[in-house]
């Protein structure tokens, strides 16, 4: 399948590819981040913290099928390694055993500010591509993310 199949024209869909390949690779760290939050959570706030990262990288990974599966529909192959999504990616990998609390939320929290830029980016993209689909689909996770970053900084008492 290629872009004209579904009414998009080659040359515009490329960023939006590549794009939403960057944002791919950005979600497999932060989805491993939320993953090693939820396992290494400890303190008064395990409870509360344990069941909403396992919330957050369950979100995630399924934001990761819906990536991969757009990148296909769009015609080409989503990124697939780990060491593409390391190269790649601007969330850095933290590691999170004996972390605080609060640190692991400000983290999540500072993920997802990148996350919510390049959404931003690829929305303009999309806009201009006539790429309606791949814009619906970001924007739903845009609008996830920046609630979840509401009550995040709630937690940690940060405006």
């Amino acid at each position: 399948m290629d872009a004209k199949e579904i009414s998009l024209e080659e040359r515009k869909v490329k960023p939006v590819v590549d794009l939403l390949n960057d944002l791919l690779a950005n979600y497999h760290i932060h989805y491993q981040k939320l993953r090693g939050c939820h396992w290494n959570i400890k303190g008064q706030n395990f409870f509360t913290l344990h069941l909403k990262f396992e919330e957050l990288y369950t979100e995630a990974l399924t934001t990761i099928d819906e990536l991969a599966e757009r990148i296909l529909t769009l015609g080409k192959p989503p990124h697939s390694t780990f060491a593409d999504y390391i190269k790649e990616s601007s969330i850095k990998e933290i590691n999170t055993i004996g972390m605080k609390d609060t640190d692991m939320v400000r983290a999540i929290i500072q993920d997802m500010a990148t996350l919510i830029a390049m959404e931003r980016e690829i929305l303009d993209v999309t806009a201009d591509a006539g790429d309606d689909g791949t814009n619906d689909m970001v924007n739903r996770f845009m609008q996830f993310k920046e609630k979840t970053t509401w009550m995040l900084r709630s937690f940690v008492n940060e405006d």
